[in-house]
C-alpha cells in the first residue's frame, strides 16, 4: 500500500544495513520505486538505497502480498481524532483492526433509539383506570342519582387527588423523555379545547372549562418555551422552589396563598373573569365539571420536571422493565382513551340504568 507518493524531501541518510523502521512493512513497494522516486515514510525519511537493493526489497515486497496478509504486529492505540489520516492510510489501520479506529464505525450502525421505560407506561396505565372508575362513579351518582356520601365526602376527594397529583407528576417527569414538547403540548391543549367545545354543545349543565388537558398542554407549551433557562436550575432546588410555590399557591381559588394558619387574603379584583378563572382566580359565578388552573397545578408539573434531573438518567434502568404489559398499552394511548372514555361510560350506564332497569 503505497500511504505517500513522490513527495520530494531532503533525504535521511543512514547506513546501508541500518535496520529498517518497524512500520515499514505498511509502505510497501509501490510506484514510487518503479519511477525513481523517493518516498516518505510517516514518521521518518526512508533510507536511500542502491538500485539493486531497491529492485530486491521491491520483489521482496510483491511476494508478502496485502498487509492485511501479513502475520499480525505489535498494534498501537491511535486517536481517531487526534490522528485524523488521510483516507489511504485510515483504510490500512482498518486492515490491521485497531479498536480505536473501528469502534467508532461500529458504534455508528447500532441502533439510537433507546427502549421506552415501560414501567412509567405501566403506572400512567393503572393512573388512567383508577381516573375511568371515579368518573364512572361520578356519573352514577350526580347523572344516575345513586346517592353515595363516601364519594362525596372526603375518600371521594383523595381518590380524585391522588389521580390527579399522580397524572399531573408523572407528565412533568416524562418531558424530558421525549421531544418536541411545544409540538406535543399544541396537541394536547387542542384536545382540551376539543372536550370543552363538545361539552358546551351537548351537555351545558356539565360543561369542560380549563380541565386537565387543557392544563397539560399549557403546562408543556410554558416548560418548552421556557426549557432553556429551567434546565440551568439545579435539579434540586427546581424541585424544592416548584413543591413550596405548590404549597402557597394550593388554595388561589379559596381567596388566599399559603397553608394552615399562614394565610395571605388575595384582593377580590382578582376574580374577574374566564381570563383570571384560567390562572386560578375564578369568580363566583364560573362553574366547570372539571376545573384545574394554571396555579397551583403547574408547579406540581415542574416539580415532575425537576424530579428527572434528580433521579437522573443513568439510574433509571429498572423502569424499562415490564410488570403488566396490558396497563402498559394504555398508558401509551393515554389521550386517546381519555377522550373517548367518558362517552363510553356514560352509554354503558344508560343502557344499566334506563334499559336494563326498567
Amino acid at each position: 500500500v503505497l500511504l505517500h507518493r513522490g513527495v520530494g524531501h531532503p533525504a535521511h541518510h543512514q547506513g546501508e544495513d541500518d535496520a529498517p523502521h518497524p512500520d515499514h512493512r505498511l509502505c510497501g513497494a509501490g510506484r514510487g520505486l518503479r519511477h525513481g522516486r523517493k518516498r516518505q515514510h510517516p514518521c521518518q525519511h526512508p533510507p536511500v538505497r542502491p538500485a539493486h537493493l531497491r529492485r530486491e526489497r521491491h520483489r521482496a515486497g510483491c511476494l508478502r502480498g496485502h498487509p492485511a496478509q501479513l502475520p499480525a504486529a505489535p498494534r498501537r492505540e491511535v486517536s481517531v481524532g487526534a490522528l485524523r489520516p488521510p483516507c489511504l492510510f485510515r483504510e490500512v489501520f482498518l486492515c490491521y483492526d485497531i479498536p480505536s479506529l473501528t469502534r467508532g464505525k461500529e458504534d455508528s450502525m447500532e441502533p439510537q433509539t433507546a427502549a421506552r421505560y415501560r414501567l412509567l407506561d405501566e403506572l400512567r396505565g393503572l393512573d388512567l383506570i383508577s381516573m375511568m372508575l371515579y368518573h364512572g362513579m361520578w356519573d352514577v351518582v350526580f347523572l344516575f342519582g345513586v346517592a353515595q356520601k363516601w364519594y362525596t365526602g372526603r375518600p371521594g376527594f383523595v381518590w380524585q387527588q391522588s389521580i390527579c397529583w399522580v397524572f399531573i407528576l408523572l407528565s412533568g417527569f416524562c418531558v424530558q423523555l421525549g421531544h418536541h414538547t411545544l409540538r406535543r403540548g399544541a396537541q394536547v391543549f387542542g384536545a382540551g379545547a376539543l372536550v370543552t367545545a363538545v361539552t358546551l354543545l351537548f351537555m351545558p349543565e356539565d360543561r369542560v372549562i380549563f380541565g386537565v388537558l387543557t392544563l397539560l398542554g399549557s403546562a408543556m407549551l410554558l416548560t418548552g418555551l421556557l426549557e432553556k433557562p429551567l434546565r440551568h436550575i439545579p435539579p434540586a432546588a427546581g424541585f424544592a422552589i416548584s413543591a413550596v410555590l405548590f404549597a402557597l399557591t394550593r388554595n388561589v381559588s379559596a381567596g388566599y396563598l399559603g397553608f394552615g394558619s399562614l394565610r395571605l387574603w388575595l384582593p377580590q379584583t382578582l376574580y374577574v373573569n374566564y381570563a383570571t378563572a384560567y390562572f386560578g382566580f375564578y369568580p363566583w359565578w364560573f362553574y366547570s365539571t372539571d376545573y384545574f388552573a394554571l396555579l397551583p397545578w403547574l408547579f406540581l408539573f415542574w416539580a415532575g420536571y425537576f424530579l428527572y434531573g434528580i433521579v437522573g438518567r443513568q439510574r433509571m434502568g429498572p423502569l424499562r422493565r415490564s410488570v403488566c404489559p396490558p396497563l402498559g398499552w394504555l398508558g401509551r394511548h393515554s389521550l386517546l382513551l381519555y377522550l373517548l372514555h367518558q362517552p363510553v361510560i356514560y352509554g354503558v350506564l344508560l343502557v344499566v340504568f334506563r334499559v336494563l332497569g326498567g
